[in-house]
């Protein structure tokens, strides 16, 4: 993805980072695979919440890939096509949220670290019963709502990570070639439309 494909904005967070999500709102990932809402909920994960929603109003995760699919576990998507932009926002960390809901199946979860407070930009979308993940502090955002089916489709052949999946810090470097280049099967995010507004519902037409 070149630079002039990017909203400009994605390389000043502080830009980005600004007032709360609503207290729900829809989602709609138009997908290589196809189409699937994501229902996310302040209450749930309120600090969670108002990243996704700030990130997907930036038009963040458009072009990126789901490029850590675990059949039966879980399907992530968050590293940025663009080198810049994953440089941009590498330290732009949020603090946790409590638990407050369970990482079943459709669940949309904050990926993180074993660190406290280092949500990112990364999500993940649960396949099964992951509950063992409440208690590390995974704390759902969302929950697909539609389109589970479309999830299952992603394709999951790679693998979580080296030697025969992606390499995340490549990926973070080098951007979308490095995946083209060396995991072409992989399913990518073409869009993603907050329903309801017009605006984003055009640009997604």
């Amino acid at each position: 993805m070149g630079d002039d494909k990017i909203n400009p904005l994605l390389l000043t967070p502080a830009e980005v980072t600004k007032g709360e999500a609503p207290a729900s709102f829809q989602a709609k990932f138009i997908t290589s695979q196809g189409d699937f809402t994501v229902e996310f909920k302040r209450e749930w994960a309120p600090l969670g919440a108002d990243r996704a929603y700030q990130l997907i109003k930036a038009d963040y995760y458009d072009g990126i890939s789901f490029f850590r699919v675990i059949p039966g576990f879980m399907a992530q998507f968050g590293i940025h096509a663009n080198p810049k932009v994953s440089a941009a926002w590498q330290n732009e960390r949020i603090n946790d949220d409590p638990v407050t809901q369970s990482n079943t199946r459709g669940m949309v979860t904050f990926a993180k670290t074993n660190m406290p407070n280092s949500r990112l930009t990364h999500l993940f979308i649960n396949y099964g019963n992951n509950v063992a993940l409440d208690k590390q502090g995974f704390a759902p955002v969302g929950k697909v709502v539609e389109g589970m089916e479309v999830v299952e489709k992603l394709y999951g052949g790679y693998g979580g990570g080296p030697p025969t999946g992606p390499n995340q810090g490549a990926l973070t470097a080098e951007g979308n070639p490095y995946l083209q280049q060396n995991f072409p099967k992989l399913d990518y995010i073409k869009d993603v439309v907050i329903l309801g507004d017009e605006k984003a519902e055009e640009k997604g037409e």
